[in-house]
């Protein structure tokens, strides 16, 4: 697996765009609260980090993975952000309720990414188990919450 061979929660601050003056919105699920708050965390410390102003870093919540595209796509009509992080968790069930919900969620960022000029990163989970789960929200592996955030900040400064 990919993730073994890294650890999300390395980066290279020197070589980012200057974030002091970036507004990044965070979207994060109410579900799977335990994953999906260690992922913002991650992010917002990432992002606090590498310079981005406590002001300038605004967190709205929707109810699971799903809403995270509705979510998205409402923050990006509230005001000019430089990047968005949708932030979720699913793990695998008995049903194949996983599948709907990861490929309609991952569909809807994407469906915002070609059609927005704000970049939409995406920071959802879909784990096999909730051990993986953790194992990427902190764990063993690091922070995937992290890794998204500096997608967001070397997204937003493309082109800049």
């Amino acid at each position: 697996m990919a993730t073994s061979l890294k650890n999300l929660s390395e980066f290279d601050a020197e070589n980012l765009t200057d974030a002091t003056n970036l507004k990044i919105g965070l979207v994060v699920s109410e579900w799977n609260t335990n994953i999906t708050e260690n992922l913002y965390n991650g992010a917002k410390a990432a992002l606090e980090e590498v310079g981005v102003k406590k002001s300038n870093i605004v967190r709205w919540s929707v109810p699971g993975s799903f809403e995270l595209p509705a979510g998205c796509r409402r923050m990006l009509k509230s005001d000019n952000f430089d990047a968005i992080v949708a932030i979720g968790s699913v793990i695998r069930g008995e049903t194949s309720h996983f599948d709907f919900v990861c490929s309609a969620t991952a569909q809807g960022i994407m469906e915002l990414n070609v059609s927005q000029d704000v970049p939409v990163i995406f920071c959802v989970l879909t784990d096999d188990t909730l051990a993986q789960a953790e194992a990427r929200s902190g764990g063993v592996h690091g922070n995937k919450g992290v890794e998204a955030a500096i997608a967001a900040i070397k997204m937003a400064g493309l082109g800049a």
